[in-house]
């Protein structure tokens, strides 16, 4: 066996284990916390009173206007000279929590501003209040239009928990740096990893366009 191919096979497992181990679970974690976070500040921009109005606005503008790094590093690296110090994971957690709750904001917003006021006073009109027009009428159908969204939003994330390896998370990336440190196999190992990260984003991307499929016969079919 070739010298590359029996160090892509040995360094396989580390890199996967470190995937399965800390970036699936990172991903997962981020984009549900954000996702929540996300629907709460839509909620806020469109119906929230004016001060919490501009707060919102001020973070998405904040989030969506500055790197993911320099977030993950101010987090990490700078809160500590202020008395704050969090671990690497959870620090990690609350960077790509707030950056895709600033993104995913959007996203919910303007698909719950995509259904048509009609629809609003149509259930207005057989004695719905507010809250019930939102949850029964407004909101299942914003949710086919975001799905393929927020769904990219998803796949990036995966690849973007790459990030996490400057703060010193375990990650995928981070085990493949440790083993081409010891190697000297950088371009090995590198190309090792983003085929790892393009298998998990493939089996995304058919999940992905499983569920598209799916909203969209329930869509024709008015189920």
């Amino acid at each position: 066996m070739p010298d590359w191919l029996n160090l892509a096979a040995e360094s396989f497992w580390p890199m996967l284990h470190a995937g399965l181990t800390f970036t699936i679970p990172l991903t997962l974690l981020a984009f549900v916390l954000g996702l929540s976070l996300g629907f709460l500040v839509a909620l806020a921009r469109l119906y929230g009173p004016k001060p919490l109005q501009y707060f919102v606005r001020f973070y998405v503008w904040l989030f969506r206007g500055t790197p993911l790094l320099v977030q993950l590093f101010l987090i990490f690296y700078a809160l500590p000279s202020v008395g704050i110090t969090i671990s690497a994971f959870p620090a990690a957690v609350i960077g790509f929590t707030l950056n895709i709750g600033a993104y995913s904001s959007e996203i919910i917003r303007a698909t719950i501003k995509s259904v048509p006021v009609s629809q609003w006073e149509a259930a207005h009109s057989i004695g719905m209040s507010w809250r019930q027009a939102l949850v029964r009428i407004i909101l299942p159908q914003a949710a086919r239009i975001a799905v393929p969204p927020l769904s990219n939003t998803f796949i990036s994330l995966v690849k973007d928990t790459s990030l996490a390896s400057v703060i010193t998370v375990p990650e995928m990336f981070l085990a493949a740096q440790r083993i081409a440190a010891v190697t000297y196999q950088p371009l090995i190992l590198y190309i090792e990893a983003a085929l790892i990260y393009l298998f998990f984003s493939t089996i995304l991307s058919v999940l992905q366009n499983k569920l598209e499929k799916h909203f969209s016969r329930e869509t024709v079919t008015g189920v």
